[in-house]
């Protein structure tokens, strides 16, 4: 762990606030540890940001804002393709701390970060993009159209199971849209984000700027200082629904703007005719990746009666052959889950879900003797979609449903308050364009013969109903980032007016 640490330059972390260069900030209070979720021993001890030192990262953020807002984005594009190679330098160390601090099996922590560079190329590209629209004039010799403009300071608060890819999506966009970053990382993973913001500050010192990527780490007190703060004209925020929405009225209560992404409680649809090799596959990877612990994992496997059996012989096989043990050794494909609490309401929901009627098939114990967090992958067979079924439970759990019709399958599919992801395994053009039409999928992410988790950074990324409605990433999701100006120029001697008034004549 420490050569890890000293390639990453981490030898002494004490601070959980900073501006950039030089700018970490001493607070004091109580300590907060970081702990491997692979044996729960503690990694470091990180002393968290205090309401001062808040206002103090703040303040400088506000400073730094006044310069980079005026930069042009392809100069802004300049810094983000260098830190897109500090990045590509230090992919393994930085992927391996993910391994470390959040128990993914070090391929996806290596996947993570890879992400990172994705959608710093993407930005890149975004900063020559910036467009708007020209619009046609009612009145002669007026010129109509429309810009984009900086933000300002924005506040990223991000969850643990994807410490750095999440931060990234809003962060290089949001930089060459030119606003500046706050951001508070989950107080279970400080010290990957730690680890984030020194490569930052490397980019920013080559450019000689600071306060553009500015970090403050604590719990949910830190959190509440940022959706109060005035300050910050948008939240982006990724956790669960419960939090989220009280995210949401907070910032809507000073009339600001919130970026929301929420709870999934994705299903896969397979049809009678569905290659069931493939589905098998994709589900297991999906159901089963980073221990359950993504927000597009699949949860739900809503299946033809007709074929259920036989796939989930299949499934049952597959998770039963799923190596667990430490993430950062070769051939693991199954990590730890987070925490202790994580591996209790996992138990809880497992014995709610056989009250209401359902039937584990295999798995649904933990396995203490390859760590405290760790658990098997459980398939459990329903016998309706009970409440239970329509929760997320952040753990490695797989609900199975049966269907006759379509519509049925359509039905159970959207009769849940998430709509994140989606998938349906078929060869049939009708059933996948059903899928795909306005009476199917109600979600934000909807994929044919691929699984509901693994989505690209070319596409923008969000769900629908409880699930938030924001979207990061890909697209246009840019402009969440920035505020429109519609603009209208007069270049004539004569002051006509819209929809023909006549005005004192």
């Amino acid at each position: 762990m420490k050569a890890l640490l000293n390639k990453l330059n981490l030898k002494a972390v004490n601070s959980g606030a900073c501006t950039g260069p030089d700018g970490w900030i001493e607070t004091d209070g109580a300590v907060l540890t970081s702990y491997n979720p692979t044996n729960n021993e503690a990694i470091a001890a990180i002393q968290p940001t205090t309401p001062a030192a808040y206002n103090q990262v703040v303040e400088q953020a506000q400073h730094a804002f006044q310069t980079w807002r005026t930069l042009p984005p392809p100069k802004r594009g300049d810094l983000i393709r260098d830190f897109g190679g500090i990045l590509r330098e230090y992919k393994e160390p930085l992927g391996e701390l993910v391994s470390l601090e959040v128990g993914k099996i070090r391929v996806e922590g290596l996947g993570e970060v890879q992400e990172a560079i994705d959608i710093c190329d993407f930005s890149v590209g975004l900063s020559r993009q910036l467009y708007g629209l020209t619009m046609a004039s009612e009145r002669p010799n007026h010129r109509m159209y429309e810009q984009w403009h900086p933000l300002g300071p924005i506040g990223i608060i991000t969850a643990f199971n994807f410490p750095v890819a999440v931060w990234s999506w809003n962060a290089m966009i949001a930089a060459v849209c030119g606003d500046v970053m706050i951001w508070k990382p989950s107080e279970l993973a400080p010290l990957t984000a730690i680890a984030v913001q020194h490569l930052c500050n490397r980019v920013m010192a080559d450019y000689g700027l600071t306060g553009i990527f500015n970090l403050v780490i604590g719990g949910g007190e830190v959190g509440q200082l940022m959706t109060e703060d005035e300050r910050l004209p948008l939240v982006a925020f990724t956790g669960s629904i419960p939090t989220g929405r009280k995210v949401a009225q907070t910032v809507a209560g000073r009339l600001g703007k919130s970026l929301l992404e929420l709870g999934g409680n994705n299903g896969i649809i397979v049809t009678e005719n569905a290659d069931l090799e493939l589905a098998t596959r994709a589900i297991l990877f999906a159901a089963v990746g980073t221990a359950g612990q993504r927000c597009t994992t699949t949860r739900r496997l809503i299946v033809h009666k007709n074929i259920a059996p036989t796939l989930i012989e299949r499934l049952v096989k597959a998770y039963q052959q799923v190596p667990m043990g430490d993430p950062l050794a070769d051939g693991v494909l199954l990590g730890p889950l987070i925490n202790r609490s994580a591996v209790e309401k996992m138990a809880s929901a497992i014995e709610r879900a056989k009250a209401q009627g359902g039937e584990v098939i295999t798995g649904g114990r933990p396995r203490p003797e390859v760590g405290p967090n760790f658990v098997e992958p459980t398939i459990i067979k329903m016998s309706g979609q009970s409440e239970i079924v329509a929760e997320e439970t952040f753990a490695p759990i797989l609900y199975v449903l049966e269907y006759e019709s379509l519509d049925e399958a359509i039905a159970l599919h959207n009769g849940v308050p998430q709509g994140l992801s989606s998938a349906m395994f078929t060869d049939s053009l009708r059933s996948a364009e059903y899928f795909l039409s306005a009476l199917g999928s109600d979600c934000g992410i909807a994929n044919v013969n691929i699984g509901t988790s693994g989505a690209e950074i070319g596409g923008a990324f969000g769900g629908e109903k409880q699930t938030g409605g924001g979207r990061q990433s890909g697209s246009d999701a840019w402009r969440a980032y920035m505020r429109r100006q519609t603009n209208t120029i007069n270049w004539s001697t004569e002051l006509p007016l819209a929809q023909g008034i006549k005005f004192g004549e």
